[in-house]
């Protein structure tokens, strides 16, 4: 079971651990997920939703314990780690530790909720993958969350989209990678050169993640 005691206390460089802004009015995409690891069509994702809807930024929000997933998770402080070297050449985009630092199963309801109690003035966007989309309703409160942040959906060509909530639609280039094929790539070792960025591909190396 993933902790988030395992954080630094000194987060490395763009990890903003669980301070908002204080800026007021913004427009801010929010991606979850485990990032297990973070790979480039996240990252694709994420500029193509900012640029297209104009968002001030886009925050990375890395699950605690996901609640629809049975996948054993890299530790806490690996999966902030990687999403920090992923991002930091990105001005507009942070990595909030929200989740982690809040324990236990991680409910995007719970998250959103904390978000408009700390910054309501903003805006949320929250940015999905098409599984995502058409698995949305089975969230926790998926109707309040549905009030709460503008739902954004990255669309997949070809694949089947059922969307039960009103949704913002944002084309992105056709980028079938998972982070599942990621872990199954290192462990057999299979090169992961060009599927993450380079800084998360040297980490995975050094820290021997991935390998068992």
């Amino acid at each position: 079971m993933t902790s988030a005691k395992c954080i630094e206390k000194k987060p490395v460089t763009k990890v903003d651990p669980v301070a908002i802004d204080e800026k007021k009015g913004r427009q801010i995409g929010i991606m979850g997920g485990t990032f297990n690891p973070v790979h480039l069509a996240h990252l694709v994702a994420a500029e193509q939703a900012m640029t297209k809807l104009r968002l001030d930024e886009v925050w990375f929000i890395p699950d605690n314990i996901p609640p629809h997933k049975d996948a054993p998770l890299t530790s806490a402080k690996d999966r902030a780690t990687m999403l920090d070297l992923a991002t930091r050449n990105n001005p507009k985009f942070r990595v909030k530790l929200l989740e982690l630092f809040r324990g236990g199963v991680s409910y995007t309801v719970d998250t959103l909720r904390y978000l408009k109690k700390k910054a309501p003035e903003n805006n949320y966007y929250l940015i999905m993958g098409s599984d995502q989309v058409n698995s949305f309703h089975t969230w926790k409160e998926a109707p309040e969350l549905a009030k709460m942040a503008t739902l954004v959906g990255i669309r997949r060509p070809g694949y089947p989209q059922d969307p039960q909530y009103p949704m913002i639609w944002v084309d992105a280039p056709d980028i079938r990678l998972s982070s599942t094929y990621i872990r199954r790539s290192v462990a057999t070792g299979t090169s992961i050169r060009y599927l993450v960025p380079d800084a998360v591909r040297e980490y995975i190396e050094e820290k021997g993640l991935y390998r068992d």
